[in-house]
Formats: structure tokens, sequence, C-alpha cells
């Protein structure tokens, strides 16, 4: 059994306050707050020394690598997320019947989508803003996961199914995530 230990540490640019306690991580900053409970191995903690975030490992094995990796990589989008936030865009595409969408309170309702007399809804996650803006859908959040659930929970109101997608088209699809375009 291997007895070295593994540290990674991340630096907190200025501007931004994190809490630890236990498992549990606070991050907040100028774009809002995020929280997170990680789900830890026994030998793997969390830690806060000076300005720096410590995930430090008793073992150094294959499945605690992965783990504080991991741990690591969302600690860094939580603090990218309170600094500069995530922003998804989505575009309303239709050729048949026009699509209405607004914003209800934690909900997308989505009507007169291919003649349907009732609206389609979709939910919108945590603290997630959303605009809309002519034919684009606009979200943004401060939490990565959030951001990116409520896009797909838009995207995926205006799946079709049992109709030919390519002679109907309409729907709404993602067309840029976190500021990278999509093909």
């Amino acid at each position: 059994m291997s007895t070295k230990m593994m540290l990674e540490e991340i630096e907190i640019p200025e501007g931004v306050e994190v809490k630890v306690e236990g498992n549990k991580v606070w991050v907040k900053g100028e774009k809002g707050e995020v929280q997170r409970e990680f789900k830890l191995l026994k030998g793997i903690k969390i830690s806060l020394e000076d300005k720096k975030i410590k995930i430090i490992s008793e073992v150094e094995k294959r499945k605690f690598k992965k783990i504080v990796k991991t741990t690591v990589a969302h600690l860094k989008n939580m603090i990218k997320g309170v600094q500069e936030g995530f922003r998804y865009r989505l575009r309303i595409c239709f050729s048949h019947f026009p699509i209405t969408v607004k914003v209800e309170g934690d909900k997308v309702i989505i009507e007169n989508f291919l003649g349907e007399r009732n609206p389609r809804i979709a939910k919108i996650v945590g603290n997630t803003k959303v605009e809309v803006k002519g034919d684009e859908i606009i979200v943004f959040s401060a939490d990565k996961e959030a951001a990116g659930q409520t896009a797909a929970n838009i995207e995926s109101a205006t799946r079709i199914r049992g109709i030919d997608r390519r002679v109907f088209q309409d729907g709404i699809y993602i067309i840029e995530k976190c500021g990278k375009e999509i093909a």
C-alpha cells in the first residue's frame, strides 16, 4: 500500500471569498455565490490556508487521484463562475408556426410550438437568469452546472419525436456554450 501524500493547491484570486466546512465549500464573488458539497473518500480533505484551497489525499492511488483532480476542476469552475459567470445562447428556429417564448418565475414557457395548443415548459435550475431577446435566449449563472442544465432543459423541451427532423427543423437549439460557438 502506498503511503505517499498527494497535495493540490488552488490560488484564491482577489475579490473572491471562500469558506470551507468539512466537505462543503462556499465561493462568493461579484457575479454571485456558489455552494457545493463534495462526496469525498475517507482519506481526502479540503482545507483553507492563507489564500489557497488545499486538497490533501493521504493515499496516492489512482482512485484517489481521480477524485482529487475532479474536485480541483469543480473548485476552479466555481471560482471562474463567481468572477466571470457562465453564459449560454440558444436560438429559436421555426419555419411552420411562430414560437413564442416567455419567462415566468422559475419556468420558461414555449407556446405555439408546431401549432400545439398546450405550452411546453422548461424548468430554470438554481439561481439562473434567463432573458429572451428576439429569436435568442440567453442563460446566465455563476454556477456552471445550473446554467448548463437550464439550457439543456430548454433545448430538450422542444425535442420532436415521431416527425421527420429533415422537414420539421423547428425548435430551440444551443448555439454558444460559455463563449464557445457550436458548429
